[in-house]
């Protein structure tokens, strides 16, 4: 009968409204009533916002509109949270969400906020173990384990990233449930998705997260464009990729198998994420694998044209073309 979503990572409040926004547009079941939120900017400033009916439809207002987008701040926020399911639970909404500047955030599904065998809420229990110093996942870990007959689950995140989320022996009994945790690296991101009663449940949780992650880091977002025409030659090489001259035009493509130089190939032969090199240093991925008719070890076309451009992710924001 919820669902909760954390977010660490660039636009992190950005990436839960709009994971939440996806879930109420697809699921069916405990979504759309009330939500409780929380945003923690670079800053340390915490803010929150609530609604009890209309989900992420009203959670934010912009003067008689409703419908609208989270406020810069929050959209920007490094950290965010949130807690949400059918209308009308009591207040305060915050205490579905407990958080702290300089120590991270709490949510989960089902009932966290009820109290445990030592009579504290067990998402309060697991900030304070995590003000104490305690990890995220030990925290959160130990205070299940000492409630195994909670009905709850719980995602912990703390401000560096470290993630929790799982349930109590008693909850992880249902036959409804939703979990994901994305840890990606490469963006220095985490997402953690838990619900039930939100149905279809296999795939909620990680179509959840999944949006959450492709908001902060697109994978089709280009940095830059390159030109690749008919006549590129086509040679082997340790990984599939291609170089390109100071004015960013494909002077060669590199394949690991030899059946791209036969006599007549088709197929993407630049592939999803190649390697893009510029003096054989490696500056970006391409977001995109046009179609190509290859000859003797040539291009004869890509995608029915003789030259195309297509997006480069740069290896980090500071590659440019």
């Amino acid at each position: 009968m919820t669902i909760g979503i954390a977010v660490r990572g660039p636009s992190a409040g950005f990436a839960a409204f709009k994971a939440l926004s996806a879930v109420e547009s697809i699921g069916r079941g405990a979504i759309g009533g009330f939500v409780s939120f929380v945003a923690i900017t670079a800053d340390g400033t915490l803010h929150r916002a609530e609604t009890q009916r209309g989900g992420a439809t009203t959670l934010f207002t912009d003067g008689e509109a409703t419908g609208v987008e989270p406020p810069s701040d929050i959209a920007h926020a490094p950290l965010a949270g949130l807690m949400s399911s059918g209308p009308d639970r009591p207040t305060p909404l915050s205490q579905f969400t407990p958080a702290a500047s300089g120590v991270g955030l709490v949510t989960g599904h089902r009932l966290p906020n009820m109290p445990g065998v030592d009579g504290v809420a067990l998402n309060q229990a697991v900030l304070t173990r995590m003000r104490d110093g305690e990890t995220a996942v030990d925290a959160a870990q130990q205070v299940l384990l000492q409630n195994p007959g909670a009905d709850a689950g719980i995602i912990a995140l703390g401000l560096t990233g470290e993630a929790f989320v799982g349930n109590s022996a008693y909850v992880q009994r249902r036959g409804d449930l939703g979990r994901a945790l994305i840890d990606d690296a490469s963006s220095n991101s985490v997402i953690a998705v838990i619900h039930n009663a939100i149905h279809p449940h296999y795939a909620i949780a990680e179509l959840a997260a999944s949006i959450a992650l492709d908001l902060m880091k697109p994978a089709d977002r280009g940095d830059f464009v390159i030109e690749i025409a008919a006549g590129t030659p086509i040679e082997l090489g340790d990984v599939n990729g291609l170089d390109i001259d100071d004015h960013d035009r494909a002077i060669r493509i590199t394949v690991t198998h030899p059946s791209w130089l036969g006599p007549s190939r088709d197929g993407a032969v630049i592939d999803f994420a190649a390697e893009v090199r510029r003096e054989g240093r490696i500056i970006g991925y391409t977001i995109a694998e046009p179609y190509c008719i290859m000859r003797e070890g040539r291009l004869m076309s890509l995608s029915g044209r003789e030259r195309v451009s297509i997006g480069v992710r740069a290896v980090d924001d500071g590659v440019t073309a």
